[in-house]
């Protein structure tokens, strides 16, 4: 019997397709206005290049920009584009339709709340609370926190730690396949996999290692499923 649910955030809880991209850029034309030297054409390519470089957790890639720019880093430029990324980010922030009657649904059913994410644990709070989440949650485990990346076990065996739950009575809820889903069933949990289209490896994956897992293109679904 199941009762712990954790929940990935991103493309989970809350809809994060293109809305980066349209921050990103709004960020760079903004920091163009203000003297960046280069086109959008330009700079968009480049500071691509410089997140797959640090990767999408670190937080200084404006830093890194006008440093290789200008050979050095300009904090008015780098300002101006933190705070327009950061406007903008916030105000294209959704909930999926059906993501607050779930959690409330699962919270009166009596279920404990939690969350595993990749990335650094002040911007997963602000998401939640932006979002009006964080109080469902019980606990909120990181990456930063556990000092790994899901699909790492050691993620999960925290996160069942803190909410003092076994493998056998918890289950997660994410849109990665490889991370949320495989992570969590190879840590002995359960899962339910949020995606719009099976991929062909995907299926061949659940189909080789005869996987146990509900599939659903909605979170409202899993009301249904608990």
């Amino acid at each position: 019997m199941i009762k712990a649910v954790f929940f990935d955030i991103d493309d989970t809880l809350y809809d994060t397709s293109g809305f980066a991209k349209l921050a990103r850029k709004a960020a760079l034309n903004a920091m163009i206005d203000a003297g960046l030297p280069l086109s959008i054409d330009e700079a968009y390519p480049l500071l691509r290049e410089i997140i797959k470089e640090k990767g999408s957790n670190y937080d200084r890639h404006l830093n890194v920009l006008t440093k290789r720019v200008f050979g050095e880093e300009e904090p008015l430029l780098i300002a101006i584009g933190m705070i327009t990324y950061h406007n903008v980010k916030f105000a294209l922030l959704r909930l999926f339709p059906e993501t607050m009657s779930t959690l409330i649904h699962l919270k009166a059913q009596g279920y404990h709340l939690g969350v595993i994410s990749n990335g650094l644990t002040i911007k997963q709070y602000e998401k939640l609370v932006r979002l009006g989440l964080h109080h469902f949650f019980h606990s909120v485990i990181t990456s930063q926190e556990a000092g790994v990346e899901k699909p790492d076990s050691a993620i999960f065996e925290l996160a069942m730690d803190k909410m003092g739950c076994k493998a056998e009575y918890s289950v997660m809820v994410g849109n990665s396949f490889n991370d949320d889903i495989l992570g969590a069933i190879d840590s002995g949990m359960s899962a339910v996999f949020l995606t719009q289209k099976l991929k062909e490896t995907e299926s061949e994956i659940i189909e080789k290692r005869n996987l146990k897992l509900d599939i659903i293109s909605n979170i409202g679904e899993i009301k249904d499923i608990m």
